[in-house]
């Protein structure tokens, strides 16, 4: 069985707390997203803050804009490139050959 010590039901700060004790709210806007995915989110704002173009979606993670009927585009993913696929969009095969035939005749001493 628990202590007497206890106050039951309440914790740290609990209590009746009213527009009196807490101060008023600041004024708010609530503005509306939407994805190309159809999703719509409304973050709220501070009424003298300022809005930003986008903002990500919450459900999907891709960007959010404000016209509903022209949602900025997802972006585009690139895909996982190789070290040798770096190398090959910077050198032709004749380069390589080259680069190739200089690296071997170095082993060889013939340079």
């Amino acid at each position: 069985m628990a202590s007497g010590n206890a106050i039951r039901g309440s914790r740290v700060g609990a209590g009746p707390m009213g527009e009196a004790e807490r101060g008023e709210s600041a004024p708010r806007l609530r503005i509306s997203f939407w994805c190309s995915n159809g999703h719509e989110t409304q973050p709220s704002f501070a009424g003298d803050a300022q809005v930003p173009d986008t903002w990500d979606c919450p459900r999907c993670g891709f960007p959010a804009g404000k016209d509903r009927d022209d949602p900025p585009d997802p972006p585009r993913t690139e895909p996982y490139k190789t070290h040798l696929a770096y190398v090959r969009e910077r050198r032709s095969d004749a380069d390589g050959e080259a680069l190739l035939d200089e690296a071997l005749a170095k082993l060889r001493g013939e340079i």
